[in-house]
């Protein structure tokens, strides 16, 4: 059961990102973009979610499908033509964003998930500025807790 609902969560999670790569991540050749990663902890026990995320708790709730949600960490970065760099989100975990504009498809980016230099994923995708897009990862290992962060570009 426990493996059949981790596929199904995966599923959900690349559907909504798939939704979200509709417009490009920068302006133009040459801009830049500000992106903001948000660390969460998605559980199944009930309680009231960490207030920090009310903005994002609807798309939480509609793509997870979990009962309460909590900040875990968070970080920013500013991404430059097709640079890249390193937004450590705390508790061991870090992005690696990588801008993708020097293949022609401007605004790709290149996401690299890690807890403690362990691959998490890797995949790449185009924010809208604005919408935010959710990457869900593995069980924390915690009474059915599962890792997910919220990418949002602006």
């Amino acid at each position: 059961m426990k493996t059949t609902r981790l596929k199904f969560v995966r599923f959900i999670f690349l559907a909504a990102l798939l939704m979200g790569v509709r417009a490009p991540l920068a302006a133009a050749d040459g801009g830049h973009a500000n992106v903001r990663a948000i660390l969460v902890l998605a559980s199944n026990q009930k309680g009231a979610s960490d207030e920090r995320l009310a903005a994002y708790e609807p798309t939480l709730r509609r793509i997870l499908r979990f009962e309460s949600y909590k900040l875990a960490g968070e970080g920013a970065a500013t991404l430059a033509g097709a640079g890249k760099t390193i937004v450590k989100l705390g508790r061991g975990h870090a992005l690696e964003l990588q801008s993708e504009n020097s293949d022609g498809k401007r605004g790709r980016l290149r996401v690299h998930w890690q807890d403690g230099g362990r691959s998490l994923m890797n995949m790449g995708l185009v924010l809208r500025p604005g919408v935010p897009a959710v990457l869900g990862g593995p069980a924390n290992g915690k009474g059915g807790e599962v890792w997910a962060v919220i990418l949002v570009a602006d």
